[in-house]
């Protein structure tokens, strides 16, 4: 008997729809997946097995095979294992679905059978949203996340258990919260700019950058403030709309970031050690990951000591800043990333310092601290 069942997956920052099929077959027991899956996937295995003994149902001793369509489409992720024992139940007829709604699966499965959150849910639901009538089913870890979506239906459950009793009509999914009235937090940024002390010329260097979206370049000694303004720097940029947080929110969700706590409820703040290689600035890897530069989308990007940066890193980041993304492409997959982001960059002085400030084709404010006297708080010597 086949069973078929619809999921998802992510391309960059898109969703792209998966039939899973699942065939159970005479022959000597066996268990494979098919059509271009990675490790995660394959290992779904193991999963699966467990979780179907463990909720309680016998694992056909039949030769099953998973086929995940389109073949071309590369699979990664754990986001298929509650799709596949559904229809392994299916297929083997263990359970007879009264109720069948035309809806994506989505959640990962303990060896227990209950149902964990899935990386990258928010943005593959806002990309599914699109289309009108879309009902998903998926772990209810990730519906703070996607609660402030309109349009979509959800059916959110914590194990296999209760997914197999909503089918059979003897349960129903816990009731979504739709969370309409989503606030921004009081406090957006580590410091408040208000409780910084003197640095009145500093001060004004920060609000003009934030009003204008520029760019801004700290020049001090250690110790003079550089990045405690740095910091104080998101609590004073424009106000942190529900739109902002979805966009800043998905790229963290596809880097597994969120942790299950709902949008960002503030502006980004990203300061990546000078270490940093350049795809862990800019992106990449096998499968095409977000970077830091896309991590601080709609928030703030603080590059400290910035001549210790890689030069490459450094004028990779030219393209990003001008265009307001980063394309990626490697032999695994293609993607492309928001990198809408304000770039705040501090360095200790130099004897030939304005030699030493990497020339950007973008508007930046330089500022440069002295220090008066051994006592007295760092100043800005505006340029």
């Amino acid at each position: 008997m086949i069973a078929k069942i619809e999921s998802a997956v992510l391309v960059g920052m898109d969703a792209a729809r998966v039939q899973v099929e699942v065939n159970l077959a005479r022959g000597m027991p066996t268990f494979s997946i098919v059509g271009l899956p990675d490790a995660s996937v394959r290992e779904a295995k193991d999963r699966v097995v467990a979780a179907i003994r463990n909720t309680g149902f016998e694992f056909p001793s039949r030769r099953v095979t998973v086929n995940l369509a389109p073949a071309y489409l590369r699979k990664e992720g754990a986001c298929f294992d509650l799709a596949i024992a559904v229809g392994i139940l299916m297929a083997s007829e263990a359970i007879t679905p009264v109720r069948w709604p035309r809806c994506l699966w989505l959640g990962e499965l303990a060896l227990d059978g209950s149902i964990r959150a899935v990386r990258g849910a928010l943005p593959m639901v806002r990309s599914l949203s699109r289309h009108a009538g879309t009902a998903l089913v998926l772990p209810f870890g990730n519906l703070p996340e996607v609660s402030c979506l309109s349009g979509v239906r959800f059916f959110p459950f914590r194990d296999l258990r209760a997914v197999v009793e909503w089918l059979q009509a003897t349960g129903e999914p816990e009731p979504v919260k739709v969370n309409a009235s989503w606030k921004p937090a009081l406090q957006s940024a580590a410091i408040d700019l208000a409780d910084i002390k003197g640095q009145s010329v500093a001060k004004r260097a920060l609000e003009i950058a934030a009003a204008g979206g520029h760019n801004l370049l700290m020049i001090g000694p250690p110790g003079s403030g550089k990045s405690m303004l740095a910091q104080a720097l998101p609590g004073i940029l424009p106000t942190w709309r529900l739109e902002d947080a979805l966009d800043a929110s998905q790229v963290h969700s596809i880097a597994g970031v969120l942790n299950g706590n709902g949008l960002l409820p503030a502006r980004p703040f990203r300061s990546p050690h000078h270490s940093v290689s350049t795809v862990g600035l800019l992106g990449g890897g096998d499968i095409p990951a977000p970077g830091e530069i896309s991590l601080a989308h709609r928030g703030v990007l603080f590059l400290d000591e910035l001549p210790e940066f890689r030069r490459d890193a450094l004028e990779a980041l030219r393209q990003p800043l001008e265009q307001g993304e980063i394309h990626i492409q490697r032999s695994r997959g293609r993607a492309t990333f928001p990198t809408d982001v304000q770039l705040v960059a501090a360095m200790n002085p130099v004897p030939a310092d304005t030699a030493a400030i990497p020339r950007r084709n973008v508007s930046v404010h330089r500022c440069e601290f002295k220090n008066t006297s051994a006592k007295s708080p760092g100043r800005f010597r505006p340029h």
